[in-house]
């Protein structure tokens, strides 16, 4: 099955290619860097530039290390000192969902080094963001299309001593390649929902191979890990979701400050994390709902994907209402006056979530399967979330019967709850430390998987 598996990797990968360079019309991210994704790297005689270039400077000696820093692009000029950890954070979710476990080990393993994978430009944006404080400690690629011969290159040039992958990642090719060449991988943070375990089923031999090569696994529950357990894994522990130990940046708390000191006293619904389909719903209801909102209701959205700012933006104006992009929005003086903000920024949900009221969760409404609702209950805010969980089926249960999360039935259903909990200062602060007080006990999933990995990285 895995050669056939590789096969169909060679045979479509022009059409990969070209896909690639399609997407890049939009998001410019997927032009750059092709090089990683077919497992090429700077040989060591890399011709030497500054180091705030995108070739940056490398050093002849062999023992050196590279002055790549956080946002590098030319990985890895020499190889770098120390245990070099891997770990691999698809897109944009799992690569905050990273950030306390990257800490966590940088902090552990003080002579080592993390290259961070992913394969998504707004996964390396946020990664970049996020782990810039940590220098020439972490370094960025793309993660390589699963073929043994690219995943080979990978392991050659960073030598890494374990590959940690985040949620729900399994690459069959990636493993096997691992295994032969002793390097450990382990599931972090790993979840698995029925659906996703049908999907799998699907796929035979080719990913009970796959899972039987893995020799970690710490899931978020215990239905994630009898799941898991099913498809092959020997080693699987119940660690929680490390989401729950994500710390607020102190620069996300103020950029919220300084928006919600732009907005002024005017009621916030954030719609956070929207897919395509829920705008559109979003935007008709709360345009209908106007009159039974507290006055001067602001509605703050933020799609998830950035390729769709400006689709957004088009259907908010198509509403007749009045739109101010945060790109655009100044923060030092004035106020704004737009009926909707649209948050076409990378890196500030965090500050969203501070700068709002009440915060409705999205890819809830229609059948996606939700969005992680822990960020903004680790801020105390309260939280909405429609029908559609599947994801995350577990944390949202939890939220729910904690009292600090409410479900909704639909857009007019979700206008219904805001303008009750908007209306309303003592049910949206008890709601909301409730959320709060659900976030905080359920914390300690880093130190746990923290705990589990020291037989693996220093055998």
């Amino acid at each position: 099955m895995r050669v056939l598996y590789s096969l169909m990797w060679w045979l479509a990968l022009p059409l990969v290619l070209t896909r690639l360079w399609l997407r890049g019309r939009k998001e410019p991210g997927y032009r750059q860097h092709w090089s990683e994704r077919l497992g090429f790297y700077p040989s060591a005689t890399a011709t030497p530039s500054s180091a705030a270039s995108t070739a940056p400077r490398a050093t002849a000696s062999a023992t050196a290390v590279p002055r790549t820093g956080a946002a590098s692009s030319a990985l890895g000029d020499v190889r770098p000192v120390g245990p070099v950890l891997w770990v691999h954070a698809v897109s944009v979710g799992e690569t905050r969902a990273a950030e306390p476990l990257v800490d966590a080990l940088l902090s552990e393993y003080p002579q080592s080094r993390i290259i961070l994978t992913h394969m998504t430009p707004t996964g390396r944006a946020t990664g970049k963001a996020l782990f810039a404080k940590h220098g020439e400690r972490l370094m960025q690629a793309y993660l390589p299309y699963d073929t043994g011969s690219m995943v080979s290159r990978f392991i050659r040039h960073f030598q890494p001593q374990v590959c940690i992958l985040m949620e729900t990642e399994v690459w069959p090719n990636l493993i096997a390649v691992c295994k032969a060449r002793n390097v450990p991988v382990v599931l972090a943070n790993a979840r698995l929902s029925e659906r996703s375990l049908r999907k799998a089923s699907r796929f035979g031999s080719l990913l009970t191979d796959a899972a039987r090569g893995i020799s970690l696994v710490a899931a978020q529950t215990e239905a994630d890990a009898q799941r898991i357990r099913s498809l092959g894994v020997q080693r699987v522990e119940i660690t929680g979701s490390i989401k729950f130990d994500v710390v607020v940046p102190d620069a996300a708390l103020a950029i919220g400050a300084a928006l919600r000191s732009a907005i002024g006293e005017r009621p916030v619904l954030l719609c956070a994390s929207t897919r395509e389909g829920e705008e559109e719903l979003i935007l008709s209801a709360f345009a209908a709902a106007r009159a039974t909102l507290p006055a001067n209701t602001l509605l703050l959205i933020v799609p998830r994907h950035p390729q769709r700012f400006d689709e957004v933006e088009k259907l908010i104006a198509a509403q007749g209402l009045v739109v101010e992009r945060r790109s655009k929005l100044a923060l030092d003086g004035g106020k704004l006056q737009a009926d909707v903000l649209l948050g076409d920024s990378m890196g500030e949900m965090f500050a969203y979530y501070a700068a709002c009221d009440v915060a409705f969760v999205g890819g809830s409404l229609m059948p996606l399967g939700g969005q992680n609702l822990i960020e903004p209950a680790a801020l105390g805010k309260p939280v909405l979330i429609g029908q559609h969980t599947f994801n995350f089926e577990l944390v949202t249960e939890d939220a729910l019967a904690a009292g600090g999360a409410q479900r909704i039935a639909d857009a007019a259903d979700l206008m219904t709850a805001a303008a009750h909990l908007l209306s309303d200062a003592s049910a949206r602060a008890t709601m909301g430390q409730n959320a709060l007080n659900f976030a905080n006990q359920h914390r300690g999933a880093t130190r746990r998987t923290l705990a589990l990995l020291p037989a693996l990285i220093e055998r």
